[in-house]
């Protein structure tokens, strides 16, 4: 039992030290570039949408609810910034989930045999989703982006 919660408090505290190190993390990411430019599997989301990710990622916990030093996920007046910087966050949260799975796997060590492999992997599979919905809506963020853009040309022209 002393390994099972020795494991559980060092998931808990990589949890809490991973908001911590998204905040020093927050720069510029080449989203054109590996690893997050779209995959050609992905389909610029559809592929997501096959895996109903409209029904489901808005009933995953949301950190920026909790956190107010977090940028909200919804855009009340959007704007090309806003979308693009909103794109940004979805490369830290991706990276964040990413490195939560490969720092799961001191649980092995810390609890060895099959129940610390049984939860690393359910631990590893809870941020799955969490990478998933950043890679789905990151290339909608960015065409939103773009469409404010010539929106605000096209005004720009007329004026």
């Amino acid at each position: 039992m002393k390994r099972f919660w020795r494991s559980i408090l060092y998931l808990a505290v990589i949890s809490l030290l991973s908001n911590v190190a998204a905040a020093f993390v927050r720069r510029d990411f080449h989203m054109d570039a590996f690893p997050f430019r779209p995959f050609a599997f992905e389909r610029q989301g559809r592929f997501y949408e096959k895996l109903g990710i409209r029904k489901w990622k808005d009933r995953v916990p949301d950190m920026s609810r909790l956190l107010k030093t977090l940028p909200r996920k919804k855009l009340e007046v959007p704007s090309a910034e806003q979308a693009r910087l909103l794109a940004q966050e979805t490369c830290v949260a991706e990276l964040v989930h990413a490195a939560l799975i490969l720092l799961a796997l001191p649980v092995l060590f810390l609890w060895p045999g099959w129940k610390g492999a049984v939860l690393t992997a359910v631990y590893a599979a809870g941020n799955v989703p969490f990478i998933m919905i950043q890679r789905y809506n990151r290339p909608r963020l960015l065409r939103l982006a773009r469409t404010l853009d010539r929106v605000k040309e096209r005004a720009v022209e007329r004026a």
